[in-house]
């Protein structure tokens, strides 16, 4: 299948939930098992074949910058684009790349750590023409439920989407294969100039046109809060062990020890 080369990291936004902890980083940079947290989705996405990477700054984008830049694989290309309107929903800042990156491309958040096998998988089951987004069933595993984007699915696509959906299966991971139509429906979405991904996931899941991609037993986390912050360390600690943890730091049998 034909690689996909280039990704939008949206990182406009300020980290208020952490900022207020004392955290004084732009959190794409917070460093958690030594790395700054956006090298890692970096790495990720240098392995499955991204060669250019469209960061939509912000707040604090100069520091952002300035700090990205170093943590480029070689070959790797950094469109840094700036969202003026950075204090509106995160629809506007997607609404920032179009016209700049070239379909179908990886979307993904800059404060959430990935499997990289979650993008393998985006990239080998998803409908190009279509909008692709990665899911997680495994809802008892969810470290903060009640912030989690909930998702209920049908025969494989997304039907409904939203954070006070009460019937639901499954939880967004924030890694999408988008296709240029996100584009189209983000703008349809607008309410006094602003809009939410969301808004256009649910436009397009309205006409059938989102590809659930269930990740098994692969792992992602979102950094919102300090707790967030201190589970994601875990599970990235836990990789170097062979060891999954739930968020209570309970120990899952890894494959072998299932079979």
């Amino acid at each position: 299948m034909e690689s996909v080369t280039e990704a939008v990291i949206l990182m406009a936004g300020s980290g208020s939930r952490l900022a207020k902890s004392g955290m004084t980083l732009p959190k794409p940079l917070l460093p958690i098992l030594g790395r700054p947290l956006i090298s890692h989705t970096i790495v990720a996405l240098e392995k499955i074949g991204v060669r250019t990477m469209h960061a939509i700054l912000g707040a604090n984008a100069e520091i952002l910058l300035e700090g990205l830049q170093p943590l480029l694989p070689a070959g790797m290309i950094l469109n840094p684009i700036v969202n003026r309107d950075w204090q509106k929903q995160n629809g506007i800042s997607v609404l920032c790349a179009e016209n700049k990156v070239a379909a179908p491309f990886f979307l993904t958040m800059g404060d959430h750590l990935f499997d990289q096998s979650i993008f393998q998988m985006l990239l080998n089951r998803s409908d190009r023409s279509l909008l692709n987004l990665a899911i997680d069933k495994k809802i008892d595993m969810i470290f903060d439920r009640d912030d989690a984007m909930k998702v209920q699915t049908k025969g494989g696509r997304v039907v409904r989407i939203g954070k006070e959906l009460e019937d639901y299966d499954a939880i967004d991971t924030g890694a999408f294969l988008c296709s240029q139509e996100i584009f189209d429906h983000l703008r349809r979405s607008k309410r006094d100039e602003d809009c939410s991904l969301a808004d256009g996931v649910r436009a397009m899941a309205n006409e059938s046109k989102v590809v659930a991609i269930d990740i098994g037993k692969a792992w992602w986390q979102d950094v919102d809060t300090p707790a967030m912050f201190e589970h994601a360390a875990k599970m990235l600690s836990s990789l170097n062990r062979n060891v999954d943890l739930v968020p209570g730091g309970t120990p899952l049998p890894t494959e072998d020890q299932t079979s």
